[in-house]
């Protein structure tokens, strides 16, 4: 007898096509999140459920189904999960970090090039008719070779971030709670400093650490008045580990130079202070935005979801 499982979410058609020959799909073929009480009423009854980053599956929606065993997250994280309260009822959790470093890398990349030459803005200026001739003092912005990277959470995304930064011959400094490791961080040009020394050494900062109750606010007024002045924060982690209207007043104030997100505190609000400052690059959470990247992790997430559900272990649990 196939399982019930519930797709929060249209994915690739591949990924559906298997999870409809191993299990009864219940899909929301809508374009928009279930509400909470539509994912409580969607639930009922079911085994399994592929759902998504925005989906909440707080204590709330998991005991309105009693039957669920296994969630599989199309997504890296798992911070949208009551994780605690899914262990009490022994539920598998899995998720797909494997399938998004790449891309999010990638990402991270684009925002550090983006805010160091003021891409958007030289963009603007061409579209507004603005652009009058080369000048010498025009837009300048700031030079990425040689500079520190700094990285926050050196986990699989922060090393191919990492990797990226030598042929920009870039020395990088992480923090991770696990310490260094110098066999894995020797080609990388990398070494582990303490959080004060990250934050007040590098000149990029790249944020990539989950949220835990540890990292929420983790970057705040203080953390901003100690970065240098010619530094850049980017944030590709949870929108909650910056206080955004510190950060606000951190950018206005030129406590940093810039910021690049891609991830909100409030989202999918943003705050109306970020909108207008043009050292902020501000994209729309589109870390794992290629078709190749979601097309694995679809997959992936269907594999995990599919293999929990008759006894063997997902490529990857939370």
């Amino acid at each position: 007898m196939k399982n019930d499982v519930l797709v929060t979410r249209m994915i690739p058609e591949a990924a559906l096509a298997y999870l409809r020959k191993h299990t009864h799909v219940d899909l929301n073929a809508r374009d928009r999140n279930l509400t909470p009480g539509e994912l409580r009423t969607r639930l009922r009854g079911k085994h399994g459920v592929l759902a998504m980053l925005t989906d909440r599956l707080d204590r709330a929606a998991l005991e309105s189904a009693p039957y669920l065993r296994v969630i599989s997250l199309c997504a890296g994280g798992s911070n949208n999960v009551d994780l605690e309260y899914a262990r009490t009822r022994n539920m598998v959790v899995a998720n797909t970090p494997e399938a998004l470093k790449q891309a999010v890398a990638d990402l991270a990349w684009a925002l550090i090039l983006a805010c160091a030459r003021r891409i958007p803005e030289a963009d603007r200026e061409v579209r507004r008719g603005r652009f009058k001739g080369w000048a010498p003092l025009y837009l300048l912005g700031r030079g990425v070779h040689g500079k520190t990277l700094g990285i926050l959470g050196m986990g699989r995304i922060g090393r191919e971030v990492a990797s990226r930064a030598r042929g920009f011959k870039m020395p990088v400094i992480y923090h991770n709670r696990s310490g260094g490791h110098p066999r894995q961080d020797r080609p990388l040009n990398a070494r582990w400093v303490p959080f004060e020394t990250l934050v007040r050494t590098s000149d990029y900062l790249v944020l990539l650490a989950p949220l835990t109750t540890a990292t929420h606010h983790l970057f705040s007024e203080k953390e901003f008045r100690a970065m240098k002045k010619e530094a850049f924060l980017i944030n590709l982690s949870r929108g909650p580990v910056v206080d955004e209207a510190a950060l606000v007043r951190a950018l206005r104030q030129g406590w940093i130079a810039g910021a690049g997100l891609d991830v909100y505190e409030f989202e999918p609000d943003v705050h109306k202070g970020l909108l207008d400052l043009p050292n902020a690059v501000l994209l729309p959470h589109i870390g794992s935005a290629t078709v190749e990247t979601r097309s694995q992790m679809a997959m992936e997430a269907a594999r995990n979801l599919v293999a929990a559900l008759e006894g063997r272990r997902p490529l990857s649990t939370a």
